[in-house]
């Protein structure tokens, strides 16, 4: 039986597993290692944790990236039919993510980013996680702090309400901005073209919105002791979530009786997953996973 069996269900149905999904369980699996989930944010593809997919696998653990509803598997794809994500909100993600997860023979290492931060911490706190990582992850109910630049980053989705079913393409310009502030130029230009591709609207408006109504999908139990050990990474020079929003998670976080701890980097922007200096922050999660879901 497997590990996590018994976990209350998701909310919110959760879309079916894609061929590459079910492959990458199925190899978890027969392996016998310790799974790592790493779950993606708005704005990018499963592709993006390639570098630190390979990482994990040769420290001993098997890497699963899965992808949200609608996700294609290239940028020039997902480019061509951004239609295929536009209407995805939170609950539905996580639903589908931990209808993966459960699948499992054993509790995975959750590492996600930005959106895949607050999905990350969606799934610890339904207990199928072993350990968990959040990096720079997305606001959650009770979380205050609301920096203008997290505002002017959300604004070009926020300012049309009719954006939450639609899917959204950042420019260059606010991609710069958003993600790449603290690469120069030319690094930007090439983060720009190799990563990003249109994101669902209606995650953003949950976040936004998620301090102003109780039933809202962007919110996570963070007192059970099922939640298992948790990470939050931040960068001090991220635009899209500010070291204010990342101390406020851990602040809510830390009320669990399970370790939580917090590590701000210097000199990071929100693209510190994806820039030159990733492996950086993929060793910062490396070595809290091995302290509390060792491979093998």
């Amino acid at each position: 039986m497997s590990s996590i069996a018994g976990v209350a269900a998701p909310e919110v149905a959760a879309t079916a597993a894609t061929a590459r999904e079910t492959a990458q369980v199925e190899r978890a699996n027969a392996s016998g290692r310790t799974p790592v989930v790493f779950v993606h944010g708005l704005w990018l593809l499963p592709s993006s944790w390639d570098p630190w997919a390979s990482l994990f696998e040769e420290e001993g653990y098997t890497a699963l990236t899965p992808g949200w509803p609608g996700d294609a598997e290239t940028v020039a794809e997902a480019k061509a039919r951004p239609e295929t994500v536009a209407g995805f909100g939170v609950g539905q993600v996580a639903g589908h993510l931990e209808s993966i997860v459960r699948r499992l023979d054993r509790k995975p290492v959750v590492i996600g980013h930005s959106f895949g931060g607050l999905l990350t911490e969606i799934l610890a706190g339904r207990g199928v996680a072993a350990a968990s990582v959040a990096i720079s992850p997305a606001p959650m109910r009770g979380v205050l702090p609301l920096p203008f630049s997290s505002l002017r980053t959300a604004f070009p989705v926020l300012k049309n309400p009719a954006n939450r079913n639609r899917a959204i393409q950042l420019t260059y310009e606010q991609f710069r901005y958003g993600f790449a502030n603290a690469v120069d130029a030319k690094a930007a230009q090439e983060l720009y073209e190799q990563y990003s591709v249109p994101g669902p609207g209606r995650p953003l408006f949950q976040a936004a919105t998620a301090n102003v109504f109780p039933g809202t999908e962007a919110k996570a139990a963070t007192r059970d002791a099922d939640r298992g050990p948790l990470l939050i990474i931040s960068g001090d020079r991220d635009h899209t979530v500010p070291w204010a929003i990342a101390k406020a998670s851990y602040g809510l976080q830390k009320r669990n009786p399970q370790p939580t701890e917090i590590v701000k980097l210097e000199n990071r922007g929100h693209a510190l997953t994806i820039d030159a200096g990733w492996r950086e922050v993929a060793e910062k999660a490396l070595e809290f996973a091995r302290r509390f879901a060792p491979p093998g």
